[in-house]
């Protein structure tokens, strides 16, 4: 039975595996560029196993910031997270290995394990370590080719962009149920008109998670 669990999780994870190694190579190259080698890929990509916060960080040890620069830039970039917990709230209910499924949830996983309705603990945790080694696997080749091999890397970073672009049409074709979408589309907008690009995202998220609780709650008093 287990044997089959892996299998399934395995093959429902081969498109993040492409996507995964292609990204993870683009953050290794980025990374060997400003002189840290293989260690250092495997390092970030196992503890922080966060692929837009991990091209970000190599322009943050690049220039040098500070730790509060690191950690704001980090809840910016990264705080989306805290709306997928939302909806993770009762598949992860009574779980054994909850701590690593919740550090291990990243855009793609979340976006395999929402569209499973009755799967055992083993697949949730296999998804979730098959796409962290995927990632792993690519920063190291990707460290190993910058390392090695000198050429231009600009334009790198663009891949994270269309990767999320890719992960949001996808989520719209595959889900009946677009609020949640069409409220984060708006929220975006308005604190963009209001507080500019330079100070959106905090209080977009804020507003996205207010409205998502409150649309949860009246869904769960309906019932």
């Amino acid at each position: 039975m287990k044997k089959e669990t892996v299998k399934q999780a395995f093959i429902k994870t081969i498109p993040v595996m492409a996507g995964y190694l292609v990204l993870g190579i683009g953050f290794g190259v980025l990374l060997a560029k400003i002189g840290y080698g293989p260690l250092y890929a495997i390092l970030m990509s196992v503890t922080i196993y966060a692929g837009s916060m991990q091209y970000v960080a190599v322009s943050l040890i690049d220039s040098a910031a500070s730790l509060i620069s690191v950690g704001i830039t980090t809840l910016l970039v990264n705080g989306r997270h805290l709306f997928y917990g939302l909806s993770m709230l009762e598949k992860y209910q009574n779980i054994k290995r909850k701590p690593y499924l919740i550090f291990g949830m990243t855009d793609e996983t979340y976006s395999l394990l929402c569209q499973e309705e009755s799967k055992d603990e083993d697949y949730y945790f296999y998804i979730t370590i098959f796409n962290h080694c995927y990632w792993v696997i690519g920063g190291l080749i990707g460290n190993l080719i910058g390392t090695l091999i000198p050429f231009n890397s600009a334009g790198i970073e663009f891949s994270m962009t269309a990767l999320f672009v890719a992960i949001v049409v996808e989520q719209w074709l595959t889900t009946k149920n677009h609020l949640p979408a069409i409220l984060g589309f708006i929220c975006a907008v308005v604190c963009l008109v209001i507080f500019g690009p330079e100070h959106f995202l905090i209080p977009a998220m804020l507003a996205i998670m207010v409205l998502l609780i409150v649309v949860r709650k009246g869904g769960n008093e309906n019932e």
